[in-house]
């Protein structure tokens, strides 16, 4: 299993090839006797030139070298026989020297044969088999050697592998036909307790099964980097070649899968390499690829490390199952300080709210680091209240303190930043993400509605202080999630009030589309929630589920099958919805639409209220941006008109429009003609009294 760890110099790569080169001119010397035999022609002023000594007989026997040439190495792993060995050296030495193919063809009586073949080999090497050319023979069933196509297999020309010919030299690298289909693999970095431990339980499982077959290694779980980093640890600390390979690669026709199989197996044998098996985020895979996939598991007779989502079940194999999670938050923490470095002093409370809201691995925190570290000293020298900015620092003459305070910010806004990006692509397959301008200001509600939000951001920010120093998250891991109900017709504010609270957070929002969540296929609708969740509790997302009637509706009685899978559904979500460490928010017109589970389960629930003629005129006051012209808006006049802010928003920007088409700043006149088309739109009846003095 250690091979690897013995690294030769050039003095034993020069006693392997001068051993090699010793034995394949043994093999020519017995060829060269039998084409002067066949075609009576003396053929010793013939000299090959890949001997450094010019011999054609053979020289002196070399010194011996530790660890042995590579072609006794090759004999011990495949377990080849003297006559098997020799068949491989006869072809081999088709590579080296220029006039083989010629004596190859005059010791069979055939021109055509330029080459080995079995045929030759029987008549000219000794101990000589039949079944040594046998597909399952260790030469043909280890694709040592190639048989060419011909009308007998006696009389096929035979070739030696490429990557056999290259190990024999001592060249080391992965064979052609997988390095096509290798995935990158991390280079070695610092693993957190948690995930060093899970190393030192795999090194010492395979140390004490050296003598067999290494038990397969299953990491299961979202942190995809953290398990390859795993696997690299493990291999590199027992001195092992690792290699990693998509389940998505890997051919479906039972020849090439063979051939595949076989490759892996023989690269453990002549190099040490273990297979990563890289299974995570296949879904929805067809039929014939999972079956291929199973097979290829179950078959392989070499060490295999599957990196999966879910756990695979095996028939055959009892693999080392291990759940790898993200980095705890006090390993987080350290993760944090060791990739900013000096950055990191005296900067304690940033790193604790980083913690708090992004759950990231370790190497999403070393590439935010990164950036940062890239964007900071290419900041220009600005004067900043006085104060001179140098590489991103502000520098106060006998002002450290506050200087040092003015670059911890700025480093907080830039890592931010860095963070929120680094999570969106996992999220935007299922999620809309919102930009979140809106402000409190922006949002027309009571004082009380008001207050609540202001309580919902309490708790985002300080969960981290409840939950892990006040120690909240110990007593249980159920009912750490903060939800948010919010309810009330539409167009009061609701999807707004939510951009507020991203706003104010600096998070992400992202509305879910339920369209692509929701499916009529059993147990996909699951699949796709977790997904989200998932997704989301890594980056620190806000989750906005608009109109979620759909999703979370009260539960049925059980009627039929598809009563019974749609409770599942519903039952899963409150599991998640408990167990989400992050915002959720839910949107409804209705609130009692909503199962009475789900509001047992969310923190926070908020009737949003329809706008009264003082909120109306607030909102009107406030629809038009400051560059839009506008002349003789009468707020108190508009506020009459009876409909919620959303309706107040589309009046106003089709009146923009129509002003701007006239030339003209917005009027009530174009207030008019829109509101009569958004009454129609919506299906409303518009009285007099409201529009009563508008032109």
């Amino acid at each position: 299993m250690n091979k690897s760890k013995f690294k030769p110099n050039d003095y034993w790569f020069e006693g392997n090839h001068r051993y090699l080169m010793q034995e394949i001119a043994r093999i020519r010397y017995v060829l060269q006797q039998k084409s002067e035999l066949m075609s009576g022609v003396m053929r010793s002023s013939i000299v090959p030139d890949f001997f450094p000594n010019g011999y054609h007989t053979p020289p002196a026997e070399v010194e011996q070298i530790s660890p042995p040439p590579l072609i006794e190495q090759i004999c011990q792993i495949f377990r080849l026989s003297s006559f098997e060995r020799d068949v491989l050296l006869l072809c081999a030495g088709m590579e080296f020297d220029s006039t083989w193919g010629m004596l190859c063809g005059d010791a069979q009586a055939n021109p055509q044969l330029s080459g080995p073949t079995f045929g030759l080999a029987f008549s000219l090497l000794q101990g000589g088999y039949w079944s040594a050319m046998a597909p399952n023979a260790p030469l043909r069933r280890w694709r040592l050697i190639e048989v060419g196509v011909g009308d007998t297999v006696t009389a096929s020309i035979l070739r030696i592998d490429e990557r056999i010919l290259h190990y024999l030299n001592g060249i080391q690298y992965l064979d052609d036909r997988l390095a096509i289909m290798e995935e990158p693999i991390p280079m070695p970095g610092m693993l957190v307790p948690s995930h060093h431990q899970m190393v030192e339980q795999i090194e010492a499982t395979w140390i004490k099964n050296q003598g067999g077959i290494l038990p397969m290694v299953q990491l299961c779980g979202e942190e995809v980097a953290s398990k390859r980093a795993i696997a690299r640890a493990v291999c590199d600390r027992l001195g092992l070649n690792l290699h990693a390979l998509s389940g998505d690669s890997l051919p479906v026709d039972s020849t090439g899968l063979n051939t595949v199989k076989l490759l892996y197996e023989r690269e453990w044998a002549l190099n040490s390499t273990i297979l990563l098996l890289n299974c995570d985020h296949l879904e929805n895979i067809e039929v014939a690829k999972d079956n291929a996939l199973a097979t290829f598991i179950e078959n392989l007779n070499s060490p295999l490390i599957l990196s999966s989502t879910d756990r695979r079940s095996l028939r055959q194999r009892s693999p080392i199952t291990l759940d790898v999670y993200p980095p705890t938050s006090d390993e987080q923490r350290l993760i944090w300080k060791n990739a900013l470095g000096e950055m990191a002093v005296g900067m304690d409370g940033m790193i604790n709210l980083f913690v708090s809201h992004f759950n990231l691995s370790a190497p999403a925190i070393k590439a935010a680091c990164l950036t940062v570290k890239g964007l900071v000293p290419e900041s220009r020298v600005e004067k900043v209240d006085g104060a001179e900015q140098v590489d991103g620092v502000e520098k106060v003459d006998g002002a450290d303190e506050q200087s040092s305070s003015i670059f911890a910010n700025q480093l907080q806004d830039k890592l931010w930043h860095i963070c929120c990006i680094q999570a969106r692509p996992r999220l935007e397959e299922l999620a809309q993400r919102l930009d979140s301008v809106a402000t409190f200001d922006d949002l027309i509600l009571p004082e009380k509605e008001k207050n609540v939000l202001r309580e919902i951001l309490a708790h985002v920010k300080q969960k981290m202080k409840v939950y892990e120093e006040w120690g909240f998250a110990g007593k249980s891991k159920r009912g750490l999630g903060i939800s948010a109900l919010f309810a009330g017709t539409s167009g009061t504010g609701k999807t707004m009030a939510a951009e507020v609270i991203g706003s104010a957070l600096k998070l992400d929002v992202y509305r879910v589309d339920l369209s692509s969540v929701i499916s009529k296929y059993i147990g996909e609708t699951e699949k796709n929630m977790r997904r989200v969740f998932d997704a989301s509790e890594g980056g620190g997302a806000i989750l906005l589920f608009d109109e979620a009637d759909a999703l979370f509706g009260k539960r049925s009685e059980v009627k039929d099958s598809h009563d019974r899978y749609a409770n599942i559904e519903v039952g899963y979500l409150l599991q998640r919805m408990e167990e989400y460490r992050g915002l959720a928010i839910l949107t409804t017109n209705l609130k009692g639409s909503i199962d009475n589970a789900f509001t047992r389960r969310i923190r926070f629930i908020m009737q949003f209220p329809f706008p009264d003629p003082s909120q109306r005129i607030e909102i009107w006051k406030r629809v038009f941006p400051k560059q839009t012209p506008t002349e003789g808006l009468d707020f108190r006049k508009l506020a009459k008109l009876n409909v919620a802010g959303g309706n107040i928003k589309n009046i106003a920007m089709n009146a923009a429009f129509l002003a701007a088409e006239a030339g003209d700043p917005v009027q009530m006149k174009h207030l008019l003609h829109a509101t009569k088309s958004e009454c129609v739109k919506i299906e409303r009846l518009l009285t007099d009294v409201e529009i009563k003095g508008w032109v």
